[in-house]
């Protein structure tokens, strides 16, 4: 069963998506928040598998809340909810260390299935995401040199399955276009998030674009 807390400071929102996902099988909405303050503490207290993050939220907003839960090691993965696919806030929430973004208008089975997608460790991130890490990296110019000195911990396969990751593509996919095993794939992406001390695949993809590994067209 996959644990879930809704964080909106909108009623209708909080109550439309507990009933969407009650209505699962294998999801338990197991609490709620109306802003980041809440969220922070009822993630300490529910343990939370997934937590489904608004950004504009009064207190304190859900980048803020996000960055603590991060910070303080929690095992819950953060799935932003957003009004536009490019709102402004999306770059800032992944590099905080949300594992993806969600519209807030997505059907019952994108919800769902969204959530499952974060729990089991997976990105969620849309093409055009996608774009705009890459846009907004671009923009940025130089590549962070943390990130830099860091891809000299990884294989030379570890970094060309880093690169996969980051443009998007699937255990399943890595594995046909690398020719290996589907669990080779998984041990080398295992392996980069420990030797990086990254918490999950989107957090992976963030740190290939600012090492520059991924970069347009690239």
């Amino acid at each position: 069963m996959i644990r879930v807390l809704i964080v909106d400071d909108q009623v209708m929102v909080r109550e439309g998506f507990s009933v969407l996902l009650n209505a699962m099988p294998d999801i338990e909405v197991v609490g709620e928040a109306v802003d980041g303050h809440q969220a922070v503490r009822e993630v300490a207290l529910r343990k939370p598998d997934v937590v489904l993050m608004d950004i504009r939220m009064p207190v304190m907003n859900g980048l803020e809340a996000t960055r603590e839960i991060v910070a303080a090691d929690a095992d819950a993965k953060v799935l932003v909810l957003t009004t536009f696919d490019l709102d402004e806030y999306v770059y800032q929430a992944l590099r905080s260390g949300a594992s993806g973004f969600l519209l807030k208008d997505a059907s019952a089975g994108q919800l769902a299935e969204g959530v499952r997608i974060v729990a089991s460790g997976e990105a969620l991130l849309a093409p055009t995401v996608t774009k705009r890490l890459i846009s907004e990296f671009s923009r940025l110019g130089t590549p962070r040199a943390p990130a830099q000195e860091r891809i000299g911990d990884l294989t030379e396969r570890e970094t060309e399955v880093l690169v996969l990751v980051a443009q998007g593509l699937s255990n399943g996919e890595i594995a046909a276009h690398l020719v290996v095993a589907e669990s080779t794939v998984k041990t080398h992406v295992s392996r980069i998030l420990v030797k990086l001390g990254l918490r999950d695949r989107t957090q992976a993809a963030v740190f290939a674009y600012e090492a520059r590994l991924v970069t347009p067209g690239g």
